[in-house]
């Protein structure tokens, strides 16, 4: 049985080997980069929250956790009072200053106005993030701020046009969040608005800010196991097809971030609460999306990467434990998305975004057809 003295060194350990991963991250930007950055005015974020067929999504997930590491401060009391099942796990992982990745707080952003349709969610925002300011208009907060990040936990995508085009329209950088358009045509839409006015996007999933997914990353890049020849991207919760239009983009987003847009067709199967999408290239292995695989333990996703020369397995947990990696993976998004306010490019292509988009349709297209291998250019079309 391990004693405290035990626990507390082995989460020393830990903790120290996560800093020096942080650092590797910030080790990227040079010396004077970091300091320019902690001399210039902090850019100013303006979050939207979007709604799931026009309802408000009070304690928008997508919002509260994946954008509160732009903002420096944060008030606990005021946590307790608005979302008062998250304070622990908020103080001792998700806001704990000793979890810091050597990357927190970003010393340039802060969120400066939140707006959704319903003023009263964006006033309990406000509150618990200091100096924030609920918005009215989403015309105006795009006059008043450097960059968009516009947050969906649960949405269909229907309203994300309308909610990001005031700011695309201002050339404002902006995280889009999926599904990004809910159609091939809302997405589409999207992306040419943004590529019309010069305002650089980001879309995409967290699962591409996993640990183990930047690890496969560094090993395609690096090549020392051969090509990657197969990604078999799971999740856990249970499958049904209107959560298939919204969280099987997350392992779609998997297998695209690995290899890369090119898609050719895609079939889909369900079986009860699980369904199989198989992912074809005209020039590639085929890859596997499973979306309720059952679990040991809940860990929400899984991937198996094939290399030639090496199967690499991950999930989201880093040494086991799935806070601090849920965590990891949404820092890096947050500072994936800081990088692009500094350099203006984005994360991701336009192409493979919209294949993801397709690849989501074309699958609900073949399990209507009996499973028929749907062509990507038919729903592109």
């Amino acid at each position: 049985m391990k004693t405290s003295d035990d626990t507390q060194c082995s989460t020393l350990s830990r903790r120290d080997w996560l800093k020096l991963a942080g650092a590797a991250v910030a080790g990227l930007q040079t010396g004077s980069e970091l300091n320019a950055a902690e001399a210039r005015e902090p850019f100013r974020i303006g979050v939207v929250s979007a709604a799931i067929l026009g309802k408000p999504q009070t304690r928008n997930g997508h919002t509260w956790h994946f954008a509160q590491y732009l903002h420096p401060e944060i008030d606990l009391d005021a946590l307790k009072k608005h979302y008062p099942q998250v304070v622990d796990g908020w103080r001792k992982v998700y806001r704990n200053p000793e979890l810091d990745f050597d990357l927190l707080p970003f010393p340039d952003t802060r969120i400066t106005h939140y707006y959704d349709a319903d003023p009263t969610v964006g006033a309990a925002f406000a509150e618990v993030f200091p100096g924030v300011q609920g918005a009215t208009s989403l015309e105006q907060m795009a006059g008043e701020v450097d960059a968009i990040w516009m947050g969906d936990a649960s949405g269909k995508g229907d309203d994300h046009f309308d909610l990001v085009a005031p700011g695309l329209a201002r050339g404002l950088p902006t995280f889009c969040d999926k599904p990004i358009g809910g159609t091939v045509a809302g997405t589409r839409q999207i992306l040419e608005f943004a590529k019309q006015h010069n305002a650089p996007l980001m879309s995409g999933s967290i699962f591409n800010y996993e640990w183990g997914m930047e690890a496969a990353l560094r090993m395609r890049n690096a090549g020392d196991f051969g090509q990657i020849e197969h990604v078999s991207a799971r999740l856990h919760s249970r499958y049904r097809l209107d959560g298939w239009m919204i969280y099987g983009q997350h392992p779609v987003w998997t297998v695209m971030s690995l290899m890369g847009a090119g898609v050719e067709a895609v079939s889909m199967y369900e079986y009860r609460d699980t369904c199989h999408a198989l992912i074809t290239y005209p020039d590639r292995y085929p890859c596997h999306v499973w979306y309720g695989q059952p679990f040991e333990r809940f860990e929400y996703n899984r991937t198996d990467v094939y290399f030639k020369k090496k199967l690499y397995s991950f999930t989201p947990s880093i040494e086991g434990d799935f806070d601090i990696g849920h965590k990891y993976e949404m820092v890096r998004m947050a500072a994936t998305f800081r990088d692009m306010l500094h350099s203006r490019k984005e994360p991701n292509p336009h192409q493979e975004i919209l294949e993801v988009t397709a690849i989501v349709h074309a699958a609900a297209k073949s399990l209507k057809e009996q499973s028929r291998l749907v062509r990507l250019e038919e729903v592109l079309s």
